[in-house]
């Protein structure tokens, strides 16, 4: 694999010519549109595969995979313009296999509301092993409040084997995380117990695989009480569910805070299958401009969680999504809007910008001006996987 970044000039078919592949490639594996002009810095993953296959009248990927020995999963994988769904034409090219995988195995997980669009679930779910169904909260009476339609995902996601997750959170039904609600639900043993009581059940009548705990802003006096709470709602599950907490990016043990204080990272690890490190949002959208996962903030909040828990524990987060500021940033005024990779890079397309890399947080940015305002927007693209700074 090559990550390739462009200069001003390049061309799809140029680039292809210098590394000896096609332009049809370059385009399917990066998700263009080969029509498109390419953006000066823009960042090209270049592969290369082992065995590759022309569809023939009459193939599906099911039968493909069982052709070749492999899974419809790994073909999705592999082909991501097939998004995930079984039509093939006859003429189209699919790559089997890339060789043997350099990095091991892997988990990954994903979030998705339930109001996220088919087509787009459909292709991400084969990359995944975890989706949480994002939010399910909790009354003050311990009730468990589900998400609207949140069987599609479920079902979904069992399609193409992915483990889908209850994600119980203290959020109110405006958004927020509630310390009110997450303090009384830790410090009242039976509301405790009936909350436990009916997250168990959910996950049991919805055919869920397990629970991903995202308690933000506890009492620190409560911090025992919230490891605790995981352990039971962990035993009371068994064996066969999978439990994952969510931890605020904590430096050091007694690390300051309201978000970080109540986060025990050894005993929440402990009690938990797994931990996911919330490593992102040092920019974030009422805040100054700056990279969203500066990789020495990172680094840090991995190396203090290996620090008390084995690393089999531990899930990264990774963000997939960027920050279009308007300067100057004034705080307590300004606020960011939200974009994808794939919007950012449009954006820088349209007004014309050059994507920059600031190898000191590794990550992507760009400016430009519209109606007279300067504007810069921090993203993630394929750079970020060609450090290795972990």
């Amino acid at each position: 694999m090559v990550i390739y970044t462009v200069k001003q000039g390049d061309t799809l078919s140029g680039i292809a010519r210098e590394y000896n592949t096609t332009v049809s490639r370059i385009a399917q594996d990066n998700r263009l549109d080969p029509r498109l002009p390419l953006v000066s810095g823009q960042s090209l993953v270049i592969l290369y595969p082992e065995t590759v296959y022309t569809v023939t009248e009459g193939d599906t990927v099911i039968t493909v995979a069982e052709r070749f020995g492999t899974t419809a999963v790994k073909l999705w994988q592999y082909n991501p313009v097939l998004q995930g769904k079984n039509a093939l034409f006859p003429g189209q090219t699919l790559v089997i296999s890339y060789g043997e995988s350099r990095y091991g195995e892997k988990e990954i997980g994903g979030y998705a509301y339930t109001y996220i669009e088919d087509d787009l679930l459909r292709k991400t779910l084969p990359y995944l092993t975890y989706l949480s169904v994002f939010p399910y909260g909790m009354t003050q009476t311990g009730e468990i409040i589900s998400p609207p339609g949140d069987e599609r995902l479920i079902n979904t996601a069992k399609e193409y084997n992915v483990r889908p997750l209850l994600s119980l959170t203290s959020l109110t039904p405006d958004g927020v995380f509630s310390s009110e609600l997450v303090n009384a639900v830790l410090s009242d043993i039976p509301l405790r117990d009936r909350v436990i009581e009916n997250t168990v059940n959910a996950v049991i009548d919805k055919g869920l695989g397990g629970v991903d705990m995202d308690f933000e802003f506890i009492d620190p006096t409560l911090r025992a009480s919230y490891a605790e709470f995981v352990k039971i709602l962990k035993d009371s599950l068994g064996d066969s569910y999978t439990v994952i907490t969510d931890l605020a990016p904590k430096t050091y043990r007694n690390q300051p805070g309201l978000l970080y204080e109540a986060h025990d990272y050894s005993a929440l690890g402990n009690a938990s299958d797994r931990v996911f490190l919330m490593t992102y949002e040092w920019g974030y959208m009422y805040g100054p401009p700056l990279a969203i996962s500066p990789v020495e903030n990172v680094r840090a909040v991995v190396e203090y969680a290996l620090s008390e828990l084995s690393a089999d524990k531990i899930l990264m987060g990774l963000p997939s999504y960027g920050y279009d500021w308007t300067l100057p940033f004034v705080r307590g005024e300004s606020r960011a809007m939200t974009l994808s990779p794939d919007e950012a890079l449009s954006l820088a397309r349209r007004e014309g910008a050059t994507i920059e890399f600031d190898t000191e947080s590794m990550a992507p940015y760009f400016y430009y001006t519209r109606d007279g305002a300067r504007h810069v927007v921090w993203f993630q693209d394929a750079m970020v996987s060609a450090y290795k700074p972990l």
